[in-house]
């Protein structure tokens, strides 16, 4: 299968062939013939299934067919929840568009809002978050009365983000006859109401939740819950990594196990909802280009993280569910490479480990380091780290989690 298949315009397969795009994956394969129909989608995928270029690639095709203006009106809305996934749309219209002179722009909070008020009159597609979208909106600053094409990406996440109240309004401004697709990597029971309102005899696409064996090694820790940091400190100086992305549950706990990593000697920061959006943008910058090594995160921030090197993720606090598993593990292992997904485990962790194995259809080979204290108390974390600074290869054992 090659993207020939699609007969797109010479000007779109210039900017496959510059993104290194080979073979479409699978959400690709049913996706694009359908948008190019002018089919409303519903899309159930996870992150890292090439679900950003099955609408990019199908929508800019439908922009040249109907030969729309370059520089405007907006014809395409593309709503997602967190600015670095409305920044990372954007990059991808603007990378295999580019040769189309379509213009495309990002609308998102924390930024100057004239600018982007002004940028959105000149440009065919716009990428927003909910709340500033609402904001220009509501200012008289952007006009979406020629929007034909609405794209709803990671709608789960903008549930699970309080914005829906802000679609809703979004909704109403846009004119009632318009191709809309929606992508989420899970189906609750208020995105499958909101499908049913907005989607009209919707082509419904799913992407099985699946880790690829041969992409990512994956093991279960075994530790107790006070000894993670002392664990996680051992671990990394022990493994060999180019960059390892850390997940856990809130954002103060990112703060402060990121500032204990970068205290023990690592190049570690955190990324979580509080950041101001440069520090944000420092924050990804540095960490795809090596300035930063380890990266603690919380799940929504980590959303956007456009690093196709992670050599490791690891979860510091367990997944609440296959998904967010599925998730957060997918950040390892892109593009052709082998990565390493480390899940810690401690006693109260087992029922929800299981539940995840059971799902995934596979257990986890657990993962030990023979010269960590397993039953050691509660350590000084900084001390620990000082005197724990030489890199090693562990030795370990691996079985099967019973």
């Amino acid at each position: 299968m090659s993207f020939d298949q699609f007969k797109f315009d010479m000007r779109l397969v210039s900017g496959i062939r510059s993104a290194g795009y080979e073979e479409p994956t699978p959400v690709q394969l049913k996706a694009i013939p359908a948008v190019l129909l002018g089919r409303d989608v519903m899309g159930l995928a996870q992150t890292g299934t090439g679900k950003t270029a099955a609408f990019v690639l199908p929508v800019l095709q439908r922009l040249l067919d109907a030969e729309a203006g370059k520089r405007g009106p907006v014809r395409v809305l593309v709503l997602s929840p967190t600015r670095e996934l409305a920044l990372q749309t954007h990059d991808s219209f603007i990378e295999l568009g580019r040769q189309t002179g379509i213009r495309s722009t990002a609308v998102y909070g924390g930024a100057g809002i004239a600018k982007q008020a002004n940028e959105s009159r000149k440009v065919t597609i716009v990428n927003a978050t909910p709340g500033r979208l609402l904001d220009l909106l509501e200012r008289g600053e952007i006009d979406l009365s020629g929007v034909d094409t609405l794209v709803m990406d990671e709608a789960d996440r903008m549930l699970d983000m309080g914005f829906m109240e802000e679609v809703q309004k979004i909704l109403a401004a846009l004119p009632a006859k318009r191709q809309n697709l929606m992508f989420s990597a899970t189906m609750p029971d208020e995105i499958s109401n909101l499908a049913q309102n907005i989607l009209s005899d919707p082509e419904i696409i799913r992407v099985a939740v699946t880790v690829s064996a041969d992409g990512v090694d994956h093991f279960c820790c075994p530790v107790p819950l006070h000894l993670k940091q002392s664990f996680l400190k051992v671990l990394l100086d022990e493994i060999e990594f180019t960059r390892v992305l850390v997940f856990v549950r809130t954002k103060r706990w990112a703060r402060r196990l990121a500032g204990r990593l970068a205290k023990g000697g690592l190049a570690a920061a955190d990324l979580h909802g509080d950041l101001s959006q440069s520090k944000r943008n420092r924050t990804l910058n540095g960490f795809k280009f090596g300035d930063f090594t380890v990266l603690v995160a919380t799940d929504l921030a980590a959303r956007g993280i456009d690093c196709s090197n992670i050599s490791h993720v690891i979860n510091y606090d367990m997944p609440d569910n296959v998904e967010i598993f599925v998730h957060r593990t997918g950040r390892t292992g892109r593009a052709d490479s082998k990565g390493t997904a480390y899940t810690f485990v401690a006693d109260e962790d087992k029922p929800r480990l299981a539940e995840i194995e059971e799902e995934l259809g596979y257990g986890l080979d657990i993962f030990y380091l023979d010269k960590f204290n397993y039953s050691a108390p509660k350590p000084d974390f900084a001390s620990h780290s000082e005197s724990n600074g030489s890199k090693k290869r562990n030795s370990r054992s691996k079985k099967k989690y019973i």
